[in-house]
């Protein structure tokens, strides 16, 4: 460059002393102070934070920082006292966080009061659905699908939660006791009992309670079984065939079918063999108890979102 270009208001600019064509030459100018102090800064504060907070790996292991510590509660009920780490400032924030406490005084509230009020309240209500909603999908989703009601696929093996058949009744209270004690769904199996023949009578019967078209001779032939102590089935579903909730006994004329998939049977003798196997095979189902797993909060949740999502009684 120039001599005026090597030059800065007169005073002489030191450079790299690197030349391109001849004169055009590449200053030497120092980092601004500012930027200098501030990269300084830096470095004390990334040795600080390496003292201050869990940093680096050694052996299997890593270095956990000093005088840094998080106190919360384990899923014992136990204080526990770690080092800073983010999982253990999420737990810590979710049990005495602002919001943490806003809910917890909320869940009090809605503990407090009855089955009845809640219901009809609107703000308890849509508290306890978002709470529900997600206790519901960590627990019941696996089994009663994530609306409560089952895909088709699954068809029987668990009931549907989402209709207004209930087999075990669909009050608050018996809500309460399914999902604290659990159910026992049993049908004891026909098929040694009674011939194949037999077997399509009391299909046949069974089909006619709900409405659908049957043969009369063998409907009529199936009611004798149903009524007789050959078959006893009036034991459990009732001698009208509308079942007994202490039992788990279906309503057999509700045309809602738990096990026998009549629903997917198109044509009369499908609907027929689809009943005449569950006799003869029985029924089997059981629901564990949660009381060992869910508190009384959260079963009271889930007895009221249950109750909300089939139109419970």
């Amino acid at each position: 460059m120039s001599d005026n270009n090597t030059q800065q208001q007169g005073k002489a600019v030191q450079t790299t002393g690197h030349a391109w064509d001849g004169d055009l030459q590449e200053f030497n100018n120092p980092l601004p102070r500012w930027w200098i102090w501030t990269f300084y800064a830096t470095i004390i504060f990334s040795l600080g934070y390496w003292i201050i907070y869990p940093t680096w790996p050694y052996a299997n292991t890593f270095t956990k920082g000093v005088g840094n510590t998080i106190t919360f509660q384990n899923s014992a009920g136990e204080e526990v006292t770690t080092h800073w780490n983010t999982r253990s400032l999420l737990i810590e924030d979710m049990q005495t966080g602002e919001e943490a406490l806003k809910q917890k005084a909320y869940l009090e509230k809605v503990n407090a009061a009855s089955y009845e009020e809640i219901l009809s309240d609107p703000d308890m209500m849509a508290f306890t659905n978002s709470m529900a909603k997600v206790v519901f999908a960590d627990n019941c989703a696996a089994c009663h699908g994530p609306g409560g009601d089952l895909p088709e696929q699954a068809f029987g093996l668990y009931p549907n939660v989402a209709d207004d058949a209930w087999l075990w009744g669909g009050t608050t209270t018996e809500i309460e006791q399914t999902i604290t004690h659990g159910r026992n769904g049993f049908m004891p199996a026909f098929g040694k009992s009674l011939n194949d023949e037999k077997l399509e009578q009391l299909a046949n019967y069974v089909l006619g309670l709900s409405g659908h078209s049957v043969e009369t001779d063998k409907a009529a032939a199936g009611q004798k079984i149903f009524q007789g102590q050959e078959g006893g089935c009036y034991y459990c579903h009732g001698t009208d065939g509308t079942g007994l909730k202490s039992q788990g006994a279906a309503n057999l004329t509700d045309a809602v079918w738990t096990v026998a998939n009549v629903p997917g049977a198109v044509k009369e003798e499908g609907k027929v063999a689809a009943v005449k196997s569950v006799i003869k095979n029985g029924i089997t189902r059981q629901m564990p108890q949660w009381k060992s797993r869910l508190g009384v909060e959260q079963i009271k949740l889930l007895t009221l979102y249950v109750h909300e999502l089939g139109g419970g009684e």
